[in-house]
This record gives C-alpha cells, sequence and structure tokens, in this order.
C-alpha cells in the first residue's frame, strides 16, 4: 500500500479514473442525494438562526466524484450555490462565485472550469452555510490529502483558528479515496465530515 502523500496521490487518482462512465454517474447520483439530506439537516438544526440558503461545491474534474446532479438538486430547492474561483489579487487563495445554469464558464491555467470574476457574484467566507470540499484520499480520522496546491488549506485556515462553526467544512469523495492512513503535518485539521455515495462519516 502506498504510503507518502505523493504515493498515495497517484494511486488514489489511477482508482478514480478507471471508474467507468455508469459508476461515476451512478456514484454522482448518490452522493447528491446523501448531499441534499445533509443540507437539509443543516437548515433544521440552524432554523433557529438562519435558513440555509447558501453552499459551495466544485466542478469536478480529474475523476473526482460528480457534483453535478448535486448542484441541480439544490438549484431546485432555492438553494444557492457557489463554486471556487482562484482568488484574481491573491492566487494562493480562493473565492466563491455564485452559480447558476446560465453562468459561463472557462477553463483555467490548472484545468479547472471556474465562472469569470464578477464581485456582484461573490459571497464571503463567514456568509456561506456549507463548504463541500474535493479531496484526493482520507481516512478514519478524517484527515484530507489534496492535490497539494493547498488552496482550500489556505483560504479555511482563518476559519479553523477563530473555530467557527459556520460554514460547515464537509468533504466529499468516493468510497474508493478513503486509505489506512494519511501523513499528517503538525498545521494540518482534519475534517469533521466526510461524505461518500454509501458513507456519512461524522468525526
Amino acid at each position: 500500500m502506498p504510503t507518502t502523500k505523493t504515493q498515495i496521490r497517484r494511486h488514489i487518482r489511477k482508482l478514480r479514473k478507471q471508474l467507468s462512465a455508469q459508476q461515476q454517474q451512478d456514484a454522482a447520483e448518490q452522493l447528491a442525494n446523501h448531499v441534499v439530506k445533509r443540507v437539509q439537516s443543516h437548515l433544521f438544526e440552524q432554523r433557529q438562526a438562519h435558513q440555509c440558503k447558501r453552499v459551495a461545491l466544485f466542478l469536478s474534474m480529474d475523476g473526482e466524484i460528480g457534483t453535478q446532479p448535486a448542484i441541480e438538486q439544490l438549484w431546485q430547492a432555492s438553494i444557492e450555490v457557489y463554486i471556487p474561483l482562484i482568488h484574481p489579487f491573491n492566487p494562493q487563495h480562493l473565492i466563491f462565485i455564485r452559480y447558476q445554469p446560465h453562468t459561463p464558464l472557462v477553463r483555467s491555467k490548472l484545468g479547472m472550469l471556474e465562472p469569470l470574476p464578477d464581485c456582484s457574484q461573490v459571497c464571503p467566507l463567514a456568509q456561506l452555510d456549507i463548504v463541500f470540499t474535493p479531496l484526493v484520499a482520507f481516512d478514519s480520522s478524517g484527515n484530507r490529502l489534496g492535490m497539494g496546491g493547498g488552496f482550500y488549506d489556505r483560504t479555511l485556515e482563518y476559519h479553523y483558528k477563530q473555530q467557527r462553526v459556520t460554514p460547515a467544512i464537509i468533504g466529499i469523495a468516493h468510497n474508493c479515496q478513503k486509505v489506512d492512513e494519511v501523513p499528517t503535518e503538525p498545521w494540518d485539521i482534519p475534517l469533521k465530515e466526510i461524505i461518500t455515495p454509501s458513507e456519512h462519516y461524522q468525526l
């Protein structure tokens, strides 16, 4: 079994890409059901404060679990969906821009589909209710291994330091992305929730 971060990334990315189109579609639809239920439960939990109306997701690439079915179900439930964009003036961080059916998308230098920068469509992190994050691998302790760019880590750093509970940060992945152990650094903060097509890990 691979043990270094580089080995794990290579192994899991290979596993994801080996999934057939039908397996990817089935996984995306199963995930969508879990995501929508989680958003609805968050709305119920927070009903005394505010309604859950702003959710951040991402547009899948490189074999990542599909998010489009979840996005479309959230639209149908009148939940605002936001997707990440590399900050145009601070390229080590992300901002979150409203994503709607007619939102134009362009491909970034990293190969990701992104919306065009539009200040009127940006939602500050603190005003999002849930951020669903991508990951390459995770373990039973909630440790997350990303692609290595550190965009989510840097974007969420202040959020974690302030011990904020909003937005809730939840990882989403294929079942095959769970590993025995993710190598960690002292400053890494594990996820408290991870959702796959067949499991909802609450740690």
